[in-house]
């Protein structure tokens, strides 16, 4: 047990590093005012330490939990060892929360897990109030024996009751149960409970001991998880609304008794919108109609009316955008159908209002929305009697609690109405959905950060400020901004001026000769691997296959869409020398680290702007009209996003004290004089003021002597260098 006062007593380390007591010292003052912290740190700053040390000295003082929350798989295990760190010097309860379905023993969905769950507990009940009864008869049989005349009357109540019991019992038998729920309400839990809160246990962990147990682990942990200290978890149980107030009740605490943590917090923006979007596919609405032909029911008729109406329309709308030949091209992923107009309506609500006949759409929505609800009912009643082996989905009602949202929230500010459309990789068919898109986040956010105590938002990429404040809804956070801690002298990082390549140049072999040659001068200046981000996986193609022919020996690997890039990155670690071709949009941008010669050099060629299509274009509309700027749907939307994600890149090498590394931005918008050579298309000032003052301008021809210099100072080759 630590005898430390204070935060520090949750610092299991020896010290701190550099500036991590300062931040400390800043966060824990800003949280005991209950503010949001805004904490940008590279690399080496120690942020999860730096952000839970106060974080739990303000909960233990004033009676409240931590929630520290990612989307990235890596970073939870990261928070697992810093727990476990913690722990061991001073304890705390720590629980680590996954989602029930990567913690289900029978593999079965939300609502028939919710309904299993009732008919279990509803069978132990009965089975505890059997037992009871049966003790009570047996008393009383006894008494009787021995002359008392009142307790023969009682015990045939006590007879006729369990005689009821018994027949419910009977009843409930025949209905569906999860025995290892039943475990855990009919064994001892005493063992698994001292084993979770002995150490700072991971899912699989748990999964693996209930499993042997045959316990179910997700609801001993629901029901282990109130009072606890710290809790790990994934964004969604603090992004989706309907999680969050589920999650906080087992818990066992109020919003305002939550201090929440983000990591990877530039992320949150596009996790927001992901869990605020609404989609219904035209799957559902067939299944809705088919549903409604099945029930006699006279609401049917009029859920019917409205629902084929929209069904329709749907189709109508996707196949009238086709043009000639785009139906063929139509591939198994989702692709948008513009709807939207500046004028008027959208092509889809235009195109239902137009088909849509009957006593009035709001009256056919809410037969079509009860009856959902009374055939919903229908479903888990007849899953909990045991008369269907799986849990029905309403159709119904999930298709007209879409169309009434369509229709009464889909002109909402911030809210972009879109179709798209797919093909089945197993019919060939092509079908579509309906989906109104959020925009602006801090719908989402914005509520959640006054609902909670107070939130830390942490991340290496959180600048500009005053961008995420606005974007996320946050007001008057204290920001705080570290960069590396790591010697100066062990990097360089450089804005190599080759020709700025907008995607009307990019065709042009003058410039794909000098940029294939810049990236080949520093693949062998390089006493190490390479690693290569382009602005999509097609550029990285291209010059993978430039790279190739003039590989020298060198291996070239390609990350690919749809291809699994772990078993890749490995082969490309295990190399000595190679170089890596990948996109910055890809899943090796971030959250994922080359240590050592694993990869010495990066290099992000491009400025990697995502591509702008109409979803885009209304962020950027709805961007513009909440901040009454014309260039603010810009900023917001593409360009500091994108600099984000090449600042991730660049990060993804320089990881310890002891790396020695060259990072290069290939591309002349990156360098200090695009300002004035290049207007508006500069990138430079998106970039902190420290970043930009480490960015050294070079021509592309010196690049290799640069870094032929910078290796061979600091004893890269081991031998002779090689030849620029």
């Amino acid at each position: 047990m630590s005898e430390t006062s204070g935060y520090m007593r949750f610092f299991p380390y020896d010290q701190p590093y550099e500036n991590q007591r300062e931040a400390m010292d800043r966060i824990y003052n800003t949280l005991v005012r209950g503010q949001d912290v805004l904490f940008e740190g590279a690399c080496g700053t120690g942020k999860t330490l730096s952000s839970l040390a106060p974080a739990l000295e303000v909960a233990r003082e004033q009676d409240k939990t931590v929630v520290i929350t990612t989307d990235v798989h890596q970073q939870m295990r990261q928070f697992v060892a810093e727990a476990r760190a913690i722990t061991a010097e001073e304890s705390i309860r720590a629980i680590v929360f996954k989602g029930k379905s990567s913690m289900c023993h029978i593999d079965v969905g939300y609502e028939e897990c919710q309904a299993l769950r009732d008919n279990t507990r509803a069978v132990v009940d009965a089975e505890r109030d059997r037992d009871q009864l049966e003790r009570r008869q047996r008393e009383l049989l006894a008494e009787s024996q021995e002359g008392d005349g009142g307790a023969a009357d009682a015990r045939s109540a006590v007879m006729d009751e369990l005689e009821s019991i018994e027949e419910r019992l009977g009843d409930l038998e025949e209905q569906n149960v999860c025995e290892y729920y039943r475990n855990n309400l009919t064994e001892d839990t005493d063992d698994f409970f001292a084993w979770l809160y002995d150490d700072v246990r991971t899912p699989e962990e748990i999964f693996e001991r209930a499993e042997r147990s045959e316990f179910c682990g997700y609801e001993l942990l629901k029901e282990g998880i109130e009072g606890v200290d710290l809790v790990v978890c994934n964004y969604h149980h603090l992004l989706d609304s309907t999680i969050r107030e589920q999650f906080f009740r087992w818990l066992g605490r109020d919003p305002e008794d939550v201090i929440a943590v983000f990591d990877e917090a530039h992320n949150v923006e596009d996790a927001a919108r992901e869990h605020a979007t609404r989609t219904c596919s035209e799957r559902t609405f067939e299944s809705a109609l088919d549903e409604l032909t099945d029930t006699s029911d006279p609401r049917s008729e009029d859920a019917a009316n409205v629902l084929s109406a929209f069904h329709r329309a749907v189709v109508e709308t996707y196949e009238a955008s086709f043009g000639f030949g785009q139906r063929e091209r139509i591939g198994e992923g989702w692709e948008d159908v513009p709807i939207a107009n500046e004028d008027r309506k959208d092509d889809l609500t235009l195109e239902f209002l137009q088909r849509y006949s009957g006593r009035g759409i709001d009256a056919d929505l809410e037969a079509a929305i009860t009856l959902g609800q009374d055939l919903d009912e229908e479903y888990e009643e007849a899953y909990r009697e045991g008369e269907t082996a799986t849990r029905t989905e309403c159709q119904t009602l999930q298709a007209a609690a879409f169309v009434s949202a369509w229709m009464n929230e889909g002109s909402k500010e911030g809210l972009y109405p879109v179709v798209s459309v797919t093909r089945d990789a197993g019919t060939d068919e092509i079908y579509g959905r309906a989906e109104l898109y959020t925009c602006l986040p801090r719908q989402v956010t914005g509520q959640l950060f006054e609902e909670v105590a107070a939130t830390i938002l942490m991340s290496a990429t959180l600048q500009p400020f005053d961008v995420t404040e606005d974007v996320l809804g946050l007001e008057e956070a204290v920001t705080m901004a570290y960069g590396l801690q790591f010697p100066p002298e062990n990097r360089r990082t450089y804005a190599v001026e080759t020709p700025p390549l907008f995607s009307s140049d990019r065709d042009d072999p003058a410039v794909q000769e000098e940029v294939t040659g810049t990236i080949h001068d520093a693949v062998r200046m390089t006493p190490g691997n390479t690693l290569v981000f382009f602005p999509n996986y097609g550029e990285a193609s291209r010059y993978a296959e430039r790279l190739e022919r003039r590989a020298d020996g060198v291996t070239v690997y390609l990350d690919e869409p749809g291809t699994p890039a772990e078993e890749m990155r490995q082969e490309f670690v295990d190399d000595d020398g190679a170089v890596l071709c990948t996109s910055l949009w890809g899943t090796l941008a971030e959250g994922v680290s080359f240590d050592g010669d694993a990869a010495r050099t990066v290099l992000v060629v491009g400025v990697p702007y995502p591509h702008l299509d109409d979803r885009a274009e209304a962020v950027q509309e709805a961007y513009d009209a909440a901040f009454e700027g014309t260039e603010t749907g810009w900023r917001y939307a593409v360009e500091i996003p994108t600099v984000r994600k090449t600042r991730q890149a660049l990060g993804r090498v320089i990881r310890s004290p002891e790396d020695v590394g060259v990072r290069a931005l290939v591309d002349a918008r990156y360098s200090r004089d695009a300002k004035s050579n290049l207007g508006k298309y500069s990138v430079n000032g998106s970039f902190p003021h420290e970043e930009r003052e480490e960015l050294l301008d070079i021509d592309p021809t010196k690049l290799k002597f640069a870094m032929l210099n910078f290796y061979a100072d600091h004893d890269g080759y081991g031998g002779e260098p090689p030849s620029p």
